[in-house]
Formats: C-alpha cells, sequence, structure tokens
C-alpha cells in the first residue's frame, strides 16, 4: 500500500491537525501506571506542534459506549502527557461543539490540545456520518498515529480520513513499514513463532500463516492440540481435543504450501500449576497421564534456536510455554533472547506483538533488541490473519 506520512505537508503554521492517538493506557486512580502508548506518540505530536501545527488530539478511553462516564474521562491523561511532553497540553471537555471549537480556536502555532473520550458519543463506534462531520470541521488535516486502534471502523480511525487530507503518523508508518518488511515483503526465509494457550483464538492467523511463511513453530497450550490431533496423548494439558480436524486441516495446508510445521519434541510436565512445582522432562509420547506440560524441554528449546539460526525474518506472537511462572518460562527465555541475538548482530529481522508477547520479551529483558514490537494487540493479531484493517485502507492514496 501507498500512505501519505508527515514527510508530504508542507507548511503547518495556522493549521490544525487532527490526531488520533492510543492513550487507552492502565491507570490506578488518576495515575497513569504505564507511559508506554503515551511515549509512542511522542515523536508525532512533537514533529507536527515544532512545525507549527496547532495539534488536536483525539483518543478513547476504555468502553462506555456512548455514555459519558466521568471514570472513563480523559482529563488525568492529558495530564501524564503534559509531563511526558514537556510543554503544556490543553484539554477540552467534549470531542465535538462549542467546547472543543472554542479550545482549538484559542490555540496558537505549536499548542498542543486533548481532547475529551471520542467513545463518549455513540456516533464514534458507529462510524455516524454527522458524528464524523463533527470531527472534521475542528481540524484542516488528519493524521492517525493509532494503529492499535486501526482494525476498527470507528469515526476518528476511518471516518475522518475519509473528509481531510490524511497522513500516517510516524507511530503509525513505523508500524505498518515493519509489517511490511515481515510478510508482505520478508527477506526469505521466514520463521513465524506462534504460542499461547487455546488454537480456537487463532485459527484465522495460523490459516494465514502457513501460506506465508517457511517454517512455523507452534508452542503452548496450542501445541498440545495439534500433538492431540497426529494421537500423542497429552495426559491432563490444556487441550482443546475437539479442534482436532482443525489442526489436522491447518497442518495438510502447510504442507500444501511447503511451510514446515515444528511441534515440541519433548516436554516439561508437572502435577500442579505454581512457582516452583516439582516437574521433570519427558519426550512428548511419554506424557504421564497425571500431568500437565507446562514448557517444552531442552531438545525443542534446540529445534527452535536452529529455526532462528535458518531464519532471515521471524514474526512472533505468543509465548512457548506458562512463561508467567518459573520454571515454566525456560523456553520462552531462551527463543527469545536468542533471536535477540541475531537480531543485535544483524542477520535477523525481528518483529512481534500481542500483549502476551510484549510481557514475555519483556520479562527476557530483549523487548528492545527486536526490530520492532508492536503494542497494538487486535490489531496486530488481525493483521497476521490477513485481515484489512479499515484506519490503514482509508490512508491508502
Amino acid at each position: 500500500m501507498t500512505f501519505k506520512t508527515l514527510d508530504d505537508l508542507g507548511n503547518l503554521s495556522g493549521r490544525r491537525a487532527l490526531v488520533r492517538v492510543d492513550l487507552n493506557v492502565p491507570m490506578d486512580g488518576n495515575r497513569v501506571t504505564d507511559t508506554t502508548r503515551i511515549d509512542r506518540v511522542l515523536p508525532t505530536i512533537r514533529e507536527l506542534s515544532d512545525k507549527g501545527a496547532r495539534v488536536v488530539l483525539l483518543a478513547h478511553f476504555g468502553r462506555p459506549k456512548g455514555a459519558v462516564m466521568p471514570e472513563m474521562s480523559l482529563a488525568p491523561v492529558a495530564a501524564a502527557l503534559t509531563e511526558r511532553l514537556g510543554r503544556p497540553v490543553a484539554f477540552a471537555a467534549d470531542c465535538i461543539g462549542d467546547l472543543a471549537a472554542s479550545l482549538i480556536d484559542g490555540l496558537k502555532d505549536g499548542d498542543v490540545a486533548l481532547l475529551e473520550n471520542t467513545r463518549f458519543h455513540a456516533g464514534e463506534e458507529k462510524n455516524d456520518g454527522a458524528f464524523a462531520d463533527a470531527l472534521a470541521a475542528l481540524g484542516d488535516l488528519y493524521v492517525n498515529d493509532a494503529f492499535s486502534a486501526a482494525h476498527r471502523a470507528h469515526a476518528s480511525t476511518e471516518g475522518l480520513a475519509r473528509r481531510l487530507p490524511a497522513y500516517a503518523g510516524r507511530t503509525m508508518q513505523a508500524e505498518l513499514e515493519a509489517l511490511a518488511s515481515a510478510l508482505t515483503t520478508p527477506v526469505r526465509p521466514v520463521l513465524a513463532v506462534v504460542g499461547g494457550a487455546k488454537v480456537s483464538s487463532k485459527i484465522d492467523l495460523l490459516e494465514n500463516l502457513v501460506k506465508k511463511v517457511d517454517m512455523l513453530v507452534i508452542g503452548g497450550g496450542m501445541a498440545n492440540t495439534f500433538l492431540a490431533a497426529k494421537g500423542v496423548s497429552v495426559g491432563k494439558s490444556l487441550c482443546e481435543h475437539d479442534l482436532a480436524d482443525t489442526a489436522r486441516r491447518i497442518m495438510d495446508a502447510a504442507t500444501a504450501a511447503g511451510c514446515e510445521i515444528v511441534l515440541p519434541v519433548d516436554a516439561v510436565v508437572a502435577r500442579e500449576f505454581k512457582a516452583g512445582a516439582a516437574s521433570e522432562t519427558v519426550s512428548v509420547d511419554a506424557v504421564p497421564a497425571d500431568a500437565m506440560i507446562l514448557d517444552v524441554g531442552a531438545a525443542s528449546i534446540d529445534n527452535v534456536r536452529a529455526k532462528i539460526d535458518a531464519a532471515a525474518t521471524l514474526v512472533w506472537n505468543g509465548p512457548l510455554g506458562a512463561f508467567e511462572i518459573e520454571p515454566f518460562d525456560t523456553a520462552t527465555v531462551a527463543a527469545a533472547r536468542h533471536a535477540a541475538e541475531r537480531t543485535r548482530a544483524g542477520s535477523l529481522t525481528t518483529v512481534a506483538g500481542g500483549g502476551d508477547t510484549v510481557a514475555a520479551l519483556n520479562h527476557a529483558g530483549v523487548a528492545d533488541d527486536f526490530s520492532y514490537v508492536s503494542t497494538a494487540g487486535g490489531a496486530f493479531l488481525e493483521w497476521l490473519e490477513g485481515k484489512a484493517l479499515p484506519g490503514v485502507v482509508a490512508l491508502e492514496n
């Protein structure tokens, strides 16, 4: 796809830039507890402000379902944004109408303002034309810097891009370029590592990936379902036995596409799921009937390392085991650190995303070493599934 970026903007002095950002940050009362999403949009805000634009930020928070809910106000986020940005951020208690217009009319070149939660209006999630028109009336151009909301056809993510000259912000641009490098125009061989608890939540993803990648490592609880589909007894492990046919269909599709599926050959098993539980490593065809698989074993880790060594591009979504509890984080940490080592050496392009994935990479201490780590969650997953993202499609030239 082709899209305009901030590089395509001319003179911005006096122009009102409506910028869709993701400020759906974790809170403890009125205190922001994690500023990652704020920090990601700072480069776009600063660039527009420094070039003389009057920067007007649009964002949602929580799921108020079209009702004004004070506990979901963006006012506390404006204070955190002011602190992180290092310059004042004005706040309006509505995102359309007189309150918003009055605040914007008072802005000077380079000023920054944040409007109240767009989801306080039912027209946001409905992508209502009148609501999108009301938003568009407040600006001269539109910048989308919220890839994480791009899978929603909402007024502030899709409708505005149809009404004003539209551009990708720096975070959106970086995300789209990283994703293109991972699957659209990758350097081959391409390896995908997909883990997590359930196959049922990632059927579309797996069916798309086997057509796109050369090697697919399946880990986590998902691997148990594939092993069971091959006739392996997985004891009391998390396993979706009713999806055996689905797993076999995916494996057949992989064979037809020339994609090698890599499953565990050994497993770390325990009788209880708790930190420090007594565990042992067994072959996957020797899992005790009263035990559960909580991680993959050393031989499987070596296999994953070998596939990482053979790859030029790696896409990662989901852990290989129950990484939240020691010692069942061993495989995820070992694989992540090996991928990071090859990335630092310039031998591998690594793109990762998904909530558990980001947490796992942070746990392994390597999130900053990957080529790109997406915090987009649902949008990243839908992109991996091969779905068109309305907020991205709307930016296409």
